[in-house]
């Protein structure tokens, strides 16, 4: 159990990154376990609202896998997914949107309400926040890609003080709707908004030389480094898509990428505000590592 004089040090030790990070938009995807077990829902939302009050800017995005499954299920419509994408044919899209928009977005504001924050609800047809074009796939039907971003309503948000929480669901130039991965959602966001972090919550520790033993872990790298540990398939599978979304903000200017354990609880606040942290963060280059 902490003692007081814990929960002074660990204030002491974040007080300048709250110096450092005030007033910077920090851009969350939030998914895995963090977003199915409520003891670590509860943790992550608190950590979200507590970045407000530090004055720092946060923006939450999120996808809801399970919860589509779930109730694709109820409707008698068999999820399918080929090379672990989302076949998603006009029947399904109609159930995504409706999930993702109107129901796990408006829970995730709810908490963040609850929790004393003020979050707004967005998807990204609102203010059109964000530009879809077929993936190019035709068989995986309405999954898309982001063609473009308008970060105007987002930062009017931003500098109101709210908490934008936005679901990966955005239109064509012709309405038509497609569901995009919440990642890519989320890096394209942190590269618009010139975010200072983006933070992808995931089931893993973070990028592992050896991906079963966690004392392996890459605390901080660079792009380089991240695109050597790739092509010597040090990083494979699942870590592939979520390293090159990181690299490919970084590129665009985001300061720094970070691939945390949202099993961790409070994973959040301790990567950002401590001095260890507890994922793997990716820089630009070898002059902006700790």
């Amino acid at each position: 159990m902490l003692t007081d004089s814990d929960r002074v040090q660990v204030l002491s030790e974040a007080l300048p990154y709250m110096q450092l990070f005030s007033g910077r938009t920090i851009v969350v995807k939030y998914g895995g376990a963090a977003m199915k077990e409520e003891n670590l829902r509860q943790d992550v939302i608190r950590d979200v609202v507590t970045m407000s009050f530090m004055g720092l800017r946060p923006v939450l995005v999120h996808g809801g896998g399970p919860e589509i499954n779930t109730w694709l299920t109820k409707l008698n419509i068999e999820p399918q997914f080929i090379n672990g994408l989302r076949v998603t044919d006009a029947a399904t899209m109609e159930v995504v949107e409706m999930v993702l928009v109107g129901r796990v977005n408006k829970q995730i504001v709810e908490m963040i309400n609850l929790a004393g924050g003020s979050g707004v609800g967005l998807c990204g047809k609102d203010g059109n926040l964000i530009r879809a074009r077929p993936q190019g796939n035709d068989e995986i039907g309405f999954v898309g890609e982001v063609s473009g971003i308008n970060i105007g309503l987002l930062s009017t948000l931003l500098e109101a003080g709210h908490i934008p929480v936005v679901s990966s669901v955005a239109t064509d130039e012709t309405g038509q709707s497609y569901n995009i991965n919440a990642d890519t959602v989320a890096g394209e966001l942190a590269a618009a908004l010139g975010a200072e972090k983006l933070i992808l919550l995931t089931d893993i520790a973070g990028i592992l030389h050896n991906y079963k033993d966690p004392s392996t872990l890459y605390r901080s790298l660079t792009i380089q480094k991240a695109r050597e540990l790739m092509n010597e398939n040090v990083v494979s599978g699942g870590m592939i898509p979520k390293v090159q979304c990181c690299v490919r903000s970084l590129a665009q200017g985001v300061k720094a990428a970070h691939i945390v354990d949202g099993r961790v609880p409070h994973s959040l606040l301790l990567e950002i505000f401590t001095n260890s942290g507890v994922g793997s963060m990716i820089v630009a280059s070898e002059t902006a590592l700790p």
